[in-house]
């Protein structure tokens, strides 16, 4: 199987770019992100202009020597039409970076990525979104999107199954029904299924401040490979890092320092541990540094030596690192997660 052992779905926030530089060199190597761009309705060209550079010159730097995909899939018709003109297909030429398109997209955004991927040459991403039941409807569109693309050079097929919570239990049923109809459609270098796991805020959670959820997207994962299917050997595994699948959808804000709590978050192999920490407040230390304490004493807790994430969490469990913020906390989550995703995946755990 050719191609990365996992694709991360990831905002092109800072904390996720500097979570994947932050990453071992060797794991690194195993991950190719693709980063979402987040959509800001209604904002005028020039700001916009100026918000899309910054992110796309953020992931751009942080991919200097390993390629990486870059979406625009929440972009409206005006949206797209700044994109195109803001990174023109001469910006992805010079740039590690492959573009991501699909049916029903905007003809600005769908002819900048074709142009862009003919331009530079390394492929085209085609992103199918499967939030739930499974329908054809888009395939006709998509057959007239590969018609475009296939003279051009590779072609990379995304499903996106969206959040996968324990009720979606037909997510894997859904998802091979899905791969059944697109896989014959083109000879695609590369076909990834991602899917979020880490759940909203669940009710009742700042109260009690600590939660553990199962991870059905995992689940899922394995049950689409114990399928039979004669195209598993291409599939590669994906999913949205620690974030719920909704955290890419939302426009970004700045100026408050986000909300009062936040979220420690770590994976094992069954579950989902979140756990409520404080942005400010006068007990802020002690709960935060709690909240870690809390997580280093799992029974599945890793330790330092699988990684920096762990080696954070260890830290300000004993006070001898300060207990973070918005920023540091995901990106830490995160760090911790993409590596034990890979070495999960290398084998090396289960």
């Amino acid at each position: 199987m050719s191609g990365p052992l996992y694709v991360a779905v990831l905002p092109t926030r800072p904390h996720a770019v500097e979570a994947y530089r932050g990453l071992r060199p060797d794991i690194q190597a195993t991950v190719a992100p693709l980063w979402t761009l987040p959509p800001r309705p209604g904002m005028l060209p020039d700001p916009l202009a100026m918000e899309l550079r910054k992110d796309a010159r953020r992931v751009a730097a942080a991919h200097r020597h390993r390629p990486a995909w870059l979406d625009v899939p929440f972009a409206d018709e005006s949206e797209a039409a700044v994109l195109a003109e803001t990174l023109p297909p001469e910006w992805w030429a010079l740039r590690n970076l492959r573009p991501v398109t699909g049916p029903r997209r905007p003809v600005a955004q769908q002819s900048l990525a074709l142009a862009a991927a003919e331009l530079r040459g390394g492929g085209l991403g085609i992103r199918m979104q499967v939030p739930g039941e499974w329908h054809d409807r888009d395939v006709p569109w998509l057959d007239e999107l590969l018609d475009r693309a296939c003279p051009i050079g590779p072609v990379d097929l995304f499903l996106d199954l969206g959040a996968v919570p324990p009720s979606r239990r037909d997510a894997a049923k859904e998802a091979l029904r899905a791969l059944d109809a697109l896989v014959p459609l083109a000879t695609w270098r590369t076909v990834s299924v991602a899917a979020g796991g880490f759940p909203e805020r669940p009710e009742g959670f700042l109260e009690s401040g600590w939660y553990e959820a199962p991870r059905p997207d995992w689940d899922t994962w394995h049950e689409i490979h114990h399928s039979g299917r004669s195209y598993l050997f291409q599939l590669h595994y994906g999913d949205y890092g620690i974030l719920p699948t909704g955290y890419a959808a939302q426009t970004p804000v700045s100026g408050n320092g986000g909300p009062e709590w936040g979220i420690l978050r770590y994976t094992t192999a069954r579950s989902y541990f979140l756990a409520k920490v404080l942005q400010r407040g006068e007990h802020r230390d002690a709960i935060n540094r709690d909240a870690a304490r809390r997580l280093t004493r799992l029974s599945d807790f890793r330790g330092p030596s699988a990684g920096t994430g762990e080696g954070w969490l260890r830290d300000c469990a004993q006070g001898s690192v300060t207990t973070g913020n918005h920023s540091v906390w995901n990106r830490m989550g995160n760090i911790q997660h993409m590596t034990f995703v890979v070495s999960c995946l290398a084998g090396h755990l289960r």
